[in-house]
């Protein structure tokens, strides 16, 4: 990999010759790939490697993870770099929580964070970016989330509308992107040695935005996946003399690093971040910091009530009228079970099952308000393929169990033929123990419903 001679220059001086020449010469091993298995789904994946699981995290495995399979398809893994993986480990939320994810695309972090969170309390993953925000939502949505709410707003907006709200929030902020070098070279040619000094100003823009979130003693998380000081320990150090946070401690694992002191303000708290280092540990880079806000009072007011009951300004969203829930209640008694949805609410005949601690969100721009179940059409309702996404097998009184041949016809969009005596109606189709979407069988037939946007030849 031919990197900037001035990248070089920069981190020899800062790691001294011996230990800069092995970290320059770290770039030319091939990468490390990783995956993580879905606590939420009700079976093991078994079209995947599991001999190799990672020994930092909960649910990480090494090993690559084939797209066009029924374990990724059905959200069973997330693909995702090792190193990436000891961030949501880091961010660790609770049931019940309200946790934020601000800079959440493309939704690795995000799903990891609701993997602890079992689908209770509150996870909002927002993203500025509106075509990124999409691909957010299609991994929510494959991983089963059911209480989490996608947005795309700006921090600002975030700040405004949701003061000291949450309990736990993550940033893993836009930066220059140094660690993943070997992963993607060619950010390589978007770097310059100014470059992550513009990266900081836009960092300490977020982060000003973001503490007004946080509620006092919440916890922030910051991620980085650079190597540059002025984007990891300085960001920091900023933040503990601007807002007056604490920097709590994070247990290391073999291959990983302190935070340096000497690159920021000298602060011997700065230890406890995290570096990670491609020639200490197998995966790419990475800067890792938790956080503790104050707990004195500031002069935002937190909400003192859930918000999820002011329902005059949250969204366009209405509640069922009679048709609708007639409708809705007969699906869900033919077809469920042991679930319920509750919280039910309908924007533009699409039905949702939003989470109770969702705050009034009437001036965020909504990507996806909680679990999308379905969507209204003349005198029926049609199920969703993310609810679909989100139900366990054992669940369904209507399902379907079917080969990999027909599984591979189902995500090409086309249609197969399943037993004659199954009656008219609709169906949780499964397929090596795993739910793989919705389908309405007529004559025979199961007709096809997986969305169009996401058919593939596997």
């Amino acid at each position: 990999m031919q990197l900037p001679e001035t990248f070089k220059t920069k981190y020899t001086q800062l790691l001294g010759e011996e230990d800069g020449s092995k970290f320059l010469t770290s770039f030319e091993r091939p990468v490390n790939h990783g995956f993580r298995v879905n606590p939420l789904k009700q079976n093991r994946p078994t079209e995947v490697d599991l001999t190799q699981p990672t020994p930092h995290w909960r649910f990480g495995y090494y090993g690559e993870v084939n797209g066009k399979t029924v374990d990724h398809q059905s959200g069973a893994v997330y693909s995702q770099e090792p190193s990436a993986m000891f961030v949501g480990e880091v961010a660790h939320p609770k049931p019940g929580e309200r946790v934020l994810d601000l800079c959440a695309a493309p939704g690795g972090k995000t799903t990891h964070i609701g993997s602890y969170m079992d689908n209770q309390g509150l996870l909002i993953a927002n993203e500025i970016d509106a075509k990124r925000a999409k691909v957010l939502l299609e991994n929510v949505e494959r991983f089963g989330l059911s209480n989490t709410v996608v947005t795309n707003s700006t921090p600002a907006i975030m700040a405004q509308q949701l003061p000291e709200f949450f309990d736990r929030i993550l940033v893993d902020a836009p930066c220059s992107g140094e660690g993943m070098f070997r992963k993607d070279p060619d950010a390589v040619k978007y770097w310059s040695l100014d470059y992550p000094v513009e990266c900081a100003r836009r960092q300490r823009e977020i982060l000003t935005e973001a503490v007004k979130n946080l509620k006092p003693g919440g916890e922030l998380i910051y991620s980085t996946c650079t190597f540059a000081p002025e984007e990891d320990e300085q960001i920091i150090a900023w933040l503990v003399t601007q807002f007056g946070f604490e920097i709590l401690p994070i247990k290391k694992f073999p291959g990983m690093d302190d935070g340096m002191p000497q690159w920021a303000d000298g602060n011997s708290d700065l230890e406890k971040c995290v570096r990670i280092f491609p020639h200490h540990f197998d995966g790419e880079g990475h800067f890792i910091a938790k956080l503790k806000k104050p707990t004195v009072a500031t002069s935002i007011d937190r909400p003192t009530v859930p918000m999820a009951k002011k329902r005059t300004k949250r969204s366009n969203s209405t509640s069922l009228n009679r048709e609708q829930r007639a409708l809705w209640q007969t699906f869900a008694t033919q077809h469920f079970s042991d679930q319920s949805f509750g919280n039910l609410r309908v924007f533009r005949d699409i039905l949702s099952s939003v989470p109770e601690e969702t705050p009034d969100l009437s001036n965020i721009k909504i990507v996806r308000e909680g679990l999308q179940l379905g969507v209204f059409k003349k005198n029926r309702f049609e199920p969703s393929y993310a609810l679909a996404l989100a139900m366990r097998p054992d669940q369904a009184t209507h399902k379907i169990t079917i080969n990999f041949d027909d599984w591979r016809k189902y995500v090409h969009g086309d249609t197969f033929p399943v037993a004659p005596s199954l009656e008219k109606g609709w169906y949780l189709l499964v397929c090596d123990g795993q739910s793989v979407g919705f389908s309405k069988v007529v004559n025979g037939i199961a007709k096809n419903f997986f969305p169009k946007g996401l058919r593939f030849q596997a």
